[in-house]
């Protein structure tokens, strides 16, 4: 029913998964990712404990083949399940079973993997790795590396039943996300992905540096450190004459 993304940036150890389907709210299925442990999607005949039970699994050090022997062995129903996976030291590993709905298959590279089911053809993930390394190559954001690798897929026939939801999640080392973004019913899923992303852009990722980590626990205390950047941006914005992604802020530009 879906076909997903999951990658670790070499560079700074951010873990990301980007996903699409014909399915209602995929985003709250397949997605499941802890900083510094690792990043799991689980879909196909979804189940939920591949996510969570594998996350402690590598919590425990337990590799991704691992991970997958365990979980595949006490499930009868691993037969129609697809799962891949990425720890915090870029070690990947991918899970297609034989029953999954046609096409179904998984590629695996250094630090990224690409698996669906349910898709127009093979072409659908080895587009979405092909883009996926090229933007890296290029030094681009992970989340813009996801983007750009999901709308290749989407491109190359993406889910054969069509299009409905995508998520995009990615988490630097903490354990909460730094982006979490949803289409979960929309006729352009990845379109609106798009969107949501450059929304996040204008205020919501320069107030995420500002919160509280496990080595600054207090954050940023100063907010008008923040509130000055954010409206020396939107002064810039409005210079410029660019409308605001959001649909809360008005189109009229003075």
């Amino acid at each position: 029913m879906t076909w997903s993304i999951v990658a670790r940036d070499q560079d700074t150890g951010q873990l990301g998964i980007a996903v699409a389907s014909r399915f209602f709210a995929v985003g709250c299925a397949v997605p499941h990712i802890r900083g510094r442990v690792g990043a799991i999607a689980t879909q196909a005949f979804v189940s939920p404990l591949y996510g969570t039970d594998g996350l402690k699994l590598l919590e425990e050090g337990r590799s991704p083949d691992e991970v997958i022997a365990s979980l595949t062995a006490r499930d009868e129903g691993h037969r129609q399940r697809q799962m891949h996976l990425i720890d915090a030291h870029g070690r990947n590993a991918a899970f297609t079973g034989e029953n999954c709905v046609d096409w179904a298959g998984h590629l695996v590279d250094r630090n990224v993997s690409v698996a669906g089911n349910m898709l127009a053809g093979p072409q659908v993930i080895a587009e979405t790795m092909r883009v996926y390394n090229e933007a890296a190559a290029r030094g681009a954001p992970l989340a813009e590396r996801l983007l750009d690798a999901m709308d290749a897929g989407e491109a190359a026939g993406g889910d054969k039943r069509g299009r409905q939801s995508a998520a995009l999640v990615i988490y630097r080392d903490q354990d909460y996300p730094w982006l979490r973004i949803n289409a979960d019913d929309h006729p352009e899923p990845l379109f609106e992905l798009r969107r949501l992303y450059a929304v996040a852009q204008e205020r919501f990722l320069h107030v995420a540096e500002t919160m509280p980590t496990r080595e600054n626990p207090h954050g940023m205390i100063d907010r008008s450190i923040i509130d000055e950047k954010i409206a020396a941006l939107e002064a810039q914005r409005l210079a410029e004459k660019r409308p605001s992604a959001s649909y809360a802020t008005p189109l009229t530009l003075k």
